[in-house]
């Protein structure tokens, strides 16, 4: 009789449990649940107007306006700001691979890295798993340009043996990443936003392959909108 007195009076202590334990989940959810607009600096424009016309193949039109506010997680920040970044020229023909993650966008000499001709690529460095929601580039915007072969990938390791490839331009497959289905595209201040719906991974890589201006590579800035994974 004992024995049943406290088996009953457990079962009913967990029912009143239960339902404070739900809320608590719930609220946490929903909390994480919610999109607010990322904080983005854009630089100073540095043409106005529509870009003159080029002879690109799948080259998207001016949007017109300005690009709609991308939503993301409450907290969510440019984790890539500050982080090391590595790229496969190690000898850049002007500036040095740091201003990559540096935080100036803007499109003045002296706020772009030249990377040498043909396939290049920057790979920078977390530091630790995150949430990616979103990856923004900025090449160079003192004029219109059109940069080749633009891959955006994120991986769990250094190596990239577990690619995730988010963005491919790539027409041909000369870069060897496989065939891409984006479309080009003419830079301009506000960058080129990637939606990289919430994929974790630690390291992020980015190609291009020369522009239709010349065969060079350039970066002013590379940003990462993430959170650290819990």
């Amino acid at each position: 009789m004992f024995r049943y007195i406290i088996i009953t009076v457990t079962f009913f202590v967990v029912l009143l449990t239960m339902p404070l334990q739900i809320t608590a989940q719930d609220s946490t959810a929903q909390k994480d649940a919610e999109l607010v607009p990322i904080q983005i600096d854009l630089p100073k424009p540095m043409f106005i107007g529509t870009p003159t016309p080029m002879n690109i193949a799948k080259l998207e039109k001016p949007l017109g306006e300005a690009r709609p506010p991308f939503l993301a997680p409450k907290g969510t920040k440019n984790v890539a700001l500050n982080q090391p970044v590595a790229s496969s020229d190690d000898m850049p023909v002007i500036g040095e691979i740091e201003m990559v993650t540096d935080g100036d966008k803007e499109a003045m000499d002296g706020s772009y890295v030249e990377l040498g001709p043909f396939l290049q690529h920057v790979t920078v460095d977390l530091g630790k798993q995150h949430n990616i929601y979103a990856i923004i580039m900025w090449h160079f915007h003192k004029q219109p340009r059109i940069y080749f072969d633009v891959i955006v990938q994120v991986s769990e390791d250094e190596d990239f043996t577990r690619v995730k490839t988010l963005f491919n331009n790539d027409l041909d497959n000369s870069a060897g990443q496989g065939i891409g289905e984006d479309w080009h595209y003419v830079e301009t201040a506000e960058g080129r936003l990637v939606d990289a719906k919430g994929v974790q991974g630690r390291y992020v890589r980015c190609y291009t392959n020369g522009n239709n201006s010349n065969d060079l590579n350039h970066w002013i800035e590379l940003a990462v909108y993430g959170k650290p994974v819990e």
